[in-house]
C-alpha cells in the first residue's frame, strides 16, 4: 500500500493534510486495513477500485469522527484521495453534524452541504489544494479558527482553556456544537494521533515516545494503542502507514 500526504500551508487550523492511498495488489484481490482516530471528518474520493466499511461505499463519501478502529475493505486495485477537516471546518461548511455520524460514513450528496461545496469535493484532487483553501477560508469565522489553533496546540483541557481564554463550561458548549465529542475525549485522540506519526517517524525507543506523548508511563500508552490502533505499538510501527495499520 502507498500512502502519501500533501501537506496543506496556512491552513492548519482547517485542516490537517490532503492524502493519497493506492493498493498494490490486483483487482480481484481484497484488503483489510484498520483506520485509526485521527479527530478529522474526511472527504475521500475513491477514483479506482471498491471499498466498504461496515457496507459497499459509493466514489465518493464522508468519513465521521472515530473514537476506535475502522475496519476498512478495499479492492487491491483501489485508489484514494482525502481530505482530512477539522470538525469546527466540517460544521461551518454546512455538514451534518458529526455527533449523527459517529463511527460511520455517509455519501457525500447526503452530508448536507451546500451544491457548490459538494461540485467541490465530488472533483477532490490533490491539486486543487488552492481552489479547497479559498473556500474552507471563506468558510470559517476567525473565532472558530482561533480556538481550533488552540484545540490543535493543546496537551490537556486546561491548557486549552488557558490558550483560548474560555471557561470549561465554554469550551463544553463549543465542542457539543462544533466538534461533537467532549473536549478530554478530542484531545486524547488527537495525542494518540501525535504519537502515532512519531513512532513512525523515527527510531526511538517506545518508553521514551510516552513521555515525550504526555502519557503517564509506556504502560498508559500501550493501552492507548490496544484500545485506538487495535495492536500493541510496537506491531503499529512495523506496519502503520499514516494512520492505517
Amino acid at each position: 500500500m502507498e500512502y502519501a500526504e500533501i501537506p496543506l500551508p496556512g491552513l492548519g487550523d482547517l485542516a490537517k493534510t490532503f492524502w493519497t492511498l493506492r493498493g498494490d495488489g490486483a483487482a480481484p484481490a481484497g484488503v483489510e486495513h484498520s483506520a485509526t482516530p485521527d479527530g478529522c471528518v474526511e472527504v475521500i474520493r475513491r477514483v479506482h477500485g471498491r471499498s466498504a466499511w461496515g457496507r459497499a461505499q459509493p466514489a465518493v463519501f464522508v468519513a465521521g469522527l472515530i473514537d476506535r478502529p475502522a475496519l476498512l475493505h478495499f479492492s487491491g486495485d483501489a485508489a484514494f484521495v482525502g481530505l482530512r477537516l477539522w470538525p469546527w471546518t466540517w460544521h461551518a461548511l454546512g455538514g451534518r453534524p458529526c455527533r449523527g455520524f459517529l463511527n460511520d460514513w455517509i455519501a457525500l450528496d447526503a452530508a448536507g452541504l451546500p451544491d457548490r461545496t459538494i461540485t467541490l469535493f465530488h472533483a477532490l484532487d490533490a491539486g486543487d489544494a488552492d481552489a479547497i483553501g479559498a473556500a474552507l477560508d471563506a468558510a470559517v469565522a476567525p473565532a472558530d479558527r482561533a480556538i481550533g489553533r488552540a484545540v490543535v496546540a493543546s496537551a490537556s483541557v486546561a491548557d486549552l482553556a488557558r490558550r483560548s481564554g474560555r471557561s470549561m463550561r465554554g469550551l463544553q458548549r463549543w465542542f457539543q456544537h462544533a466538534v461533537g465529542l467532549p473536549p478530554r475525549t478530542y484531545l486524547r485522540l488527537l495525542r494518540f494521533q501525535d504519537t502515532l506519526s512519531a513512532i513512525q517517524a523515527d527510531a526511538t525507543a517506545l518508553a521514551d515516545q510516552a513521555a515525550h506523548g504526555g502519557y503517564a508511563d509506556q504502560a498508559h500508552m500501550a493501552r492507548e494503542f490496544r484500545e485506538l490502533a487495535g495492536a500493541a505499538a510496537r506491531t503499529v510501527r512495523k506496519r502503520a502507514r499514516g494512520p492505517f495499520v
